[in-house]
């Protein structure tokens, strides 16, 4: 996803007018991460918010109890760089894509504020459990949470013992199973195979400490580039 452009001030205008605001001037508006698409928080916009977002890339909320205008992140640091804006189809919830600063999105200094599993509420913080994500980062999260808490009978962590010599191994036998399977044109075996590939592989990038994070970095930074020759 291409970083945000301030859009011409009539296409903000004509945007806004779409919009379908409460009684109050407010609208809804969620804040998803631009990398794995987790839900980070929601607050609230009026017209201005919207406005001042919109020209300079930077997400500005409205604070009901405080009754003013918040640019998020104004005290704490934590702020949001608009990546992307879209309404739904009733036009009258937001979904702002975003690149959070530091990585904490809530007020507890939790990475989201959706961190609440069951009926007993916890204080949040950097412990909290992290929010639902893409499938490869929730995996990436297993992976690194049994390379920092073994637990026994783990095949993971029996791979992780054997340290490069049995990961790479791994991934070279899956690698050429994949390659097998494209050439029997088996859909099937082929789905199957590259998430065996995507496994070993994020087995190896935890042993070596590089996570799956700064990947989806490196593709999103390539996404746009100058084309290859």
């Amino acid at each position: 996803m291409a970083s945000f452009q301030p859009p011409d001030p009539r296409f903000s205008e004509q945007l806004i007018d779409q919009l379908r605001f409460s009684e109050a001037g407010l609208i809804p508006a969620v804040a998803q991460d631009w990398l794995d698409g987790a839900v980070l928080m929601v607050a609230w916009m009026n017209r201005e918010a919207i406005e001042r977002t919109l020209a300079t890339g930077e997400v500005h909320y409205w604070s009901r109890s405080r009754a003013e205008l918040w640019p998020k992140g104004a005290t704490s640091g934590h702020t949001q760089r608009l990546r992307d804006l879209r309404f739904d189809c009733d036009a009258d919830v937001l979904l702002l894509t975003i690149e959070q600063t530091g990585n904490v999105a809530c007020h507890t200094g939790a990475r989201s504020c959706f961190f609440e599993p069951g009926p007993e509420r916890s204080a949040g913080g950097s412990t909290a459990l992290p929010p639902p994500a893409d499938v490869c980062t929730e995996l990436a999260q297993v992976i690194e949470g049994r390379r920092d808490r073994p637990e026994p009978g783990s095949y993971t962590n029996k791979l992780l013992e054997g340290g490069d010599n049995r990961i790479l191994k791994k991934v070279g036998e899956e690698s050429a199973e994949f390659v097998m399977a494209c050439k029997d044109d088996d859909p099937d075996a082929i789905a199957g195979e590259a998430a065996d590939i995507l496994f070993h592989v994020q087995v190896a990038l935890a042993h070596h400490g590089v996570s799956w994070r700064r990947v989806q970095e490196v593709l999103a930074e390539r996404r746009g580039a100058p084309r290859r020759e």
